[in-house]
């Protein structure tokens, strides 16, 4: 196993879901205990089971845009900026150039020879008899 294959193991084992912040699990629980209502209420109001109400104030729940959304209309907070995941999962600009320069050796030696007998027939005319 080369080097870049090595690095490229350890970012894949690496990667990890974004998990709600701290400071979303605290608005979460203030804005549920500012309305009176207990987590099992919390959950019954927005469908869901009370695991996920506890699992979001802790900070270990994995976000999920329908469910904050759920739970800011049932605690009325429309001031939680902060409650949108991440699309983009950061280690990817790392894995990147570790992948680059393992595909290329690999990928250029097996395409070329494959694509030049079929293109550039197709690039030089025929002469016309």
């Amino acid at each position: 196993m080369d080097k870049n294959t090595a690095a490229l193991d350890r970012e894949t084992e690496e990667l990890k879901h974004d998990k709600v912040t701290l400071d979303v699990a605290r608005l979460i629980q203030q804005g549920r205990q500012a309305k009176g209502m207990s987590q099992k209420d919390l959950a019954t109001k927005i469908c869901e089971k009370p695991q996920i109400i506890t699992e979001y104030e802790t900070g270990k729940a994995i976000p999920s845009q329908q469910i904050l959304s759920k739970i800011e209309r049932a605690i009325g907070k429309r001031t939680l900026p902060s409650l949108t995941p991440t699309l983009i999962p950061t280690p990817i600009p790392t894995i990147i150039p570790t992948i680059i320069p393992t595909l290329i050796p690999t990928i250029i030696p097996t395409i070329i020879p494959t694509l030049i007998p079929t293109i550039i027939p197709t690039l030089i005319p025929t002469p016309i008899r």
